[in-house]
């Protein structure tokens, strides 16, 4: 079996839910921050050295990391197997031979559903171990139905 590199990119929606659900606790973390200095405004040095890194962190997770996850981020499927490719420092590449597939799962969480996206986890078995592999921030429409035609007819 080749290691194929796989051709389609999530969903264009994809950055923008990843970028909103890591928005979310980092704007508790400033809410946290700002009822902090308002109930103790001593020590501004710590209040400000806090309010840096909460920006940083803003920055990186909700601006940074979604794009280049879409940078990486691919998936293809074909009749041997289902290709991925993830991460964003440490990026990995796994195959689900069709011949191994035991379950395909849909998740499809309150931001997923608000945007039209689906993360797609096929499972499969060997005498070892399970193996998962994950189609993350897929348009929902198209997973419904790359993977049923395709796992239809096996």
């Amino acid at each position: 079996m080749n290691l194929v590199d796989p051709a389609h990119p999530p969903s264009r929606k994809a950055p923008l839910v990843w970028a909103i659900g890591a928005a979310i606790p980092w704007l508790l973390l400033a809410a946290g921050q700002v009822v902090w200095f308002a109930i103790d405004p001593r020590l501004r040095w710590v209040h400000t050295v806090a309010a840096v890194v909460t920006v940083l962190g803003i920055v990186v997770f909700v601006v940074v990391v979604p794009l280049w996850r879409y940078r990486v981020h691919r998936w293809d499927i074909d009749a041997k197997a289902v290709y991925t490719r993830t991460g964003w420092l440490v990026q990995e590449r796994r195959i689900a031979p069709i011949s191994r597939v035991q379950t395909v799962d849909t998740e499809r969480g309150p931001l997923d559903q608000l945007f039209g996206l689906a993360n797609v986890t096929v499972t499969t078995a060997s005498s070892a171990l399970v193996a998962t592999v994950t189609v993350t921030g897929a348009a929902a429409g198209v997973c419904s139905r790359v993977f049923a035609n395709k796992f239809a007819n096996t």
